[in-house]
């Protein structure tokens, strides 16, 4: 072998083709080498030192150590030939641990802030290694100054040596670094002795009294890719649980694989977005992570949510050299089981508009269940259902109810009627014209109120007039996600970053928004779907916020045909001119031919997937729109009172062109009057931001005024808002009779069809929560809806208060509607009845 290599090398055509070769990587290294900081070649050759190291270290040398076979000494055999370098190799690898720490700092300082936790808190991190975690922490909070101790406790002697380094290096004083098992680890042996009046932190029993052996309780517990590591992890997590004090924060993140088998029936995680791994990603990364001894099983993760209350969760991929590592990060609470019924009782009570029952007696009727019956004091939510159940198998209660805030009601994710809408809100802003709203339902301080979520404005609206309660509802979790959203924003932000991101629809730093202002006030359901979509959504690179959802079809509709046939520069313009008059002429002149082309109407507006999937039109409300025309249309005028009605066809009966027309001719009655009568650049938010994908500072929605701001930052002042995740139907049936004095409905009754029962189901359930004299507001499609006949012979008298007629009436700023009632209740309705649907409702 090496005498052919040697007769090869000495070929001269060998030796000339290696000749150019060696010289361009001379030319290359001489140009690096010369235009390179000789510092910047040092880190790229210790970076690759240190990456050499690690991957021997971890694929390459034997886990030998010293024959015990105990866990510190697997450890040290892992750890001691790369503890030098441990920070310098894992930044890549365990992703997410500063959105951990952000996050639980979040959680701490509300708890500070809110007056929970009065006193200095105690840190412990658990497996806290080269004590990393405890100084980046330091970019969330003062650790020095705002923590009476901080312990690091770890197993491994050579990460607790570089620790102890780092913190002589910070002069950290008051951290403390702790070679020891976590499963031994006590904190009463380091913080017992001090005299409660002489305590300035805050020292708590353990919840699980009746087997603790500590007396002190950490107010924070921290455990950062180091649950994996602990081969006995049930006593590791019970130790854990031991250790946090009754209102103390847990925050975990950790590698995982899981299959959605094996979670599908749980109630509490808090949120299961890209839970389930796919079998290959299962089979493999146990395997590969089972080579340095760090386990991946499921039941890990399950027996700490299961131990703890979820306050957040969310699951994540770590992006390592193109490979996806899925990751998880938790954070959660005592489960404070035994007080958690007086809170059940409680927010049942604000949910139903029901009298509050006491602690005792709630408990008593959960150990001796009775048959339900349809009385008032017997209805319930689905939220204290739940509850119940899960507190008689002694199973944490749904992350809901260890919210800082109870504004979300709990709701079963998995459900297809929820399912359904694919994490996708179809509504990014209200089609509904609060002005109006205001003017007909002149809301005070004694109102109680039920409405249609949709985007939140008009709920928000609502809440500047200072009800008694506002009760919001949508079937789509994705649409509450969003109010929920904007209600964190006004409890968290300031004014100019609640602008960037309802106004602008951007803004520059949404993930850090999230993470360390926002958490603390959303949902672990809300929290984990806008840490998914909402970085993208308000992207300042992407079209923004408004050119997401359902209706961004509409939009992005609007500006593909503005930019094809060259009005785009004129839709701008509509947004911009200061008169009406101007206004006309350049609808009337050069918009109009495009928003209102008769072929857009018949072949892609028209179209029932279009009409769904971009506007929210069902088929019944089609087929509303297609029965007015074909009777404006008629020689003959309507004989009866059932011909005068709308909606009692089948959506296309009239056929596909006809169809096409009606559809155009509903279009032209809509956008003329409001191009004619109503000022967009000024006055008109509700189609100014159809054609700019933003508001402006002269003209947006209320909630977004810097006045609306301030009163709806005001602590508590969003306090009166429930949001429920459910049909009308149910939220009605489990309401207190003669709560409420408000239903907004929208135009959801359009949705039903006149053959079915669903329609006079939820009329009686309406009837029922009104008080006499309450209000229903409707909007609808049709100028003379088939189911006002249904109000009518169900205790309403119905009004309508603005309609399209004569053709070319704007009714409101929106005029997306024909006609607009009010319905108000002037008879209950038999008692025989209530007791049937209270017999359904069981």
């Amino acid at each position: 072998m090496a005498s052919s290599l040697y007769h090869r090398l000495a070929d001269p055509l060998t030796q000339a083709s290696t000749v150019p070769i060696l010289l361009v990587l001379f030319l290359v290294a001489w140009f690096f080498f010369s235009y390179t900081d000789l510092s910047v070649v040092r880190k790229i050759q210790g970076a690759t030192g240190h990456y050499v190291q690690f991957a021997y270290s971890c694929f390459f040398k034997p886990h030998t150590g010293d024959g015990t076979g105990s866990q510190q000494d697997a450890l040290e055999s892992f750890y001691k030939s790369q503890a030098s370098i441990y920070d310098a190799t894992r930044s890549t690898l365990l992703q997410g641990r500063e959105d951990m720490l952000a996050l639980v700092a979040a959680q701490v300082k509300h708890r500070r802030t809110t007056g929970q936790s009065p006193q200095k808190p105690i840190w412990v991190d658990i497996g806290g290694g080269t004590g990393w975690n405890i100084e980046q922490m330091g970019a969330q909070i003062d650790v020095p100054n705002f923590f009476h101790a901080v312990y690091l406790v770890d197993l491994s002697t050579s990460l607790c040596e570089i620790a102890t380094k780092r913190f002589e290096r910070l002069g950290w004083k008051n951290v403390h670094v702790v070679c020891e098992d976590a499963r031994v680890f006590r904190l009463s042996d380091y913080e017992a002795g001090v005299d409660d009046s002489n305590r300035d932190f805050s020292i708590g029993q353990s919840i699980y009294n009746e087997d603790a052996r500590d007396s002190v309780g950490a107010d924070l517990l921290t455990m950062s890719y180091s649950l994996s590591m602990i081969p006995e992890f049930h006593s590791a997590v019970d130790s854990v649980t031991n250790l946090l004090a009754p209102n103390g924060i847990v925050g975990v993140i950790d590698f995982y694989v899981q299959n959605g088998v094996e979670f599908s029936h749980r109630n509490y995680m808090g949120g299961a977005i890209d839970r389930h791994c796919m079998w290959i990603s299962r089979v493999f990364w146990r395997t590969w992570f089972e080579l340095d001894r760090v386990n991946l099983e499921s039941a890990r993760r399950d027996y700490m949510e299961y131990k703890f209350g979820t306050i957040l969760s969310t699951n994540r991929r770590a992006n390592v050299v193109g490979f996806r590592i899925p990751y998880y990060i938790f954070v959660g609470c005592t489960r404070r089981t035994g007080s958690m019924l007086k809170e059940v009782a409680q927010l049942d009570a604000a949910v139903t508009e029901s009298p509050f029952i006491s602690a005792l007696d709630l408990h008593s009727q959960t150990l001796n269940p009775r048959k339900r019956r349809s009385s008032s004091t017997e209805r319930r939510s689905k939220a204290f259902d739940t509850a119940v159940v899960n507190l008689s198998a002694s199973l944490p209660l749904p992350a809901a109810y260890y919210q800082n805030n109870k504004t979300r009601i709990y709701y079963d994710h998995t459900l297809p009627k929820h399912t359904q809408f694919n994490d996708e809100y179809i509504y990014a802003f209200t089609w509904e014209d609060s002005r109006t709203d205001a003017r007909l339902l002149k809301i005070t301080g004694d109102d109680v109120i039920l409405a249609i979520t949709s985007a939140g404005d008009n709920i928000l609206s609502y809440a500047l007039e200072r009800p008694k309660r506002i009760h919001a509802v949508d079937l789509n979790p994705a649409q509450n996600h969003l109010l929920e959203l904007k209600v964190a924003c006004f409890r968290a932000l300031e004014y100019q970053d609640m602008w960037k991101l309802f106004g602008e629809g951007k803004h520059e730093n949404f993930h850090k928004l999230l993470i360390e202002e926002l958490s603390p006030h959303l949902s672990s359901q809300a929290f984990d779907y806008w840490l998914h979509v909402g970085p993208k959504t308000f992207d300042r690179k992407g079209s923004g916020f408004y050119y997401t959802g359902g209706s961004r079809h509409a939009l992005q509709l609007i500006a593909w045909l503005g930019s094809l046939l060259g009005v785009r520069n004129d839709m701008r313009r509509l947004c911009e001119v200061q008169t009406l008059a101007e206004q006309r002429e350049i609808w009337t002149k050069r918009v109009r031919k495009v928003l209102l082309s008769q072929l857009l109407a018949y072949f892609v507006v028209g179209s029932e997937r279009f009409l769904w999937k971009a506007l929210g039109v069902p088929g019944e409300q089609r087929a509303m729109i297609e029965e007015d025309y074909k009777r404006e249309n008629s020689d003959r005028a309507p004989r009866s009172a059932e011909e005068k009605t709308s909606g009692t066809g089948r959506p296309g009966e009239v056929g596909a062109t006809k169809s096409g027309q009606a559809i155009w001719n509903y279009g032209v009655q809509t956008l003329d009057p409001v191009a004619s009568d109503t000022l967009l650049s000024l006055d008109n938010h509700y189609y100014l931001v159809c054609l700019l994908g933003h508001y402006t500072r002269r003209c947006h929605p209320d909630y977004l005024t810097p006045k609306a701001h301030l009163k709806l930052s005001t602590e508590g002042a969003l306090e009166n808002l429930r949001i429920h995740t459910d049909e009308l139907a149910e939220v009605f049936a489990r309401m207190q009779p003669e709560a409420l004095t408000i239903a907004v409905l929208m135009d959801s009754m359009d949705w039903f069809t006149p053959s079915g029962p669903e329609a006079e189901a939820q009329v009686l359930a309406v009837n029922r929560a009104l008080k006499i004299g309450g209000r229903v507001l409707i909007r609808s499609s049709g100028l003379m809806p088939w189911y006002m006949r249904v109000f009518e012979e169900n205790g309403f008298s119905p009004k309508r208060v603005a309609a399209r007629v004569p053709p070319g009436t704007c009714t409101d700023r929106v005029n997306m509607y024909a006609s607009t009632w009010i319905c108000t209740k002037v008879a209950g309705v038999a008692a025989e009845v209530f007791e049937g649907e209270g017999g359904k409702e069981g």
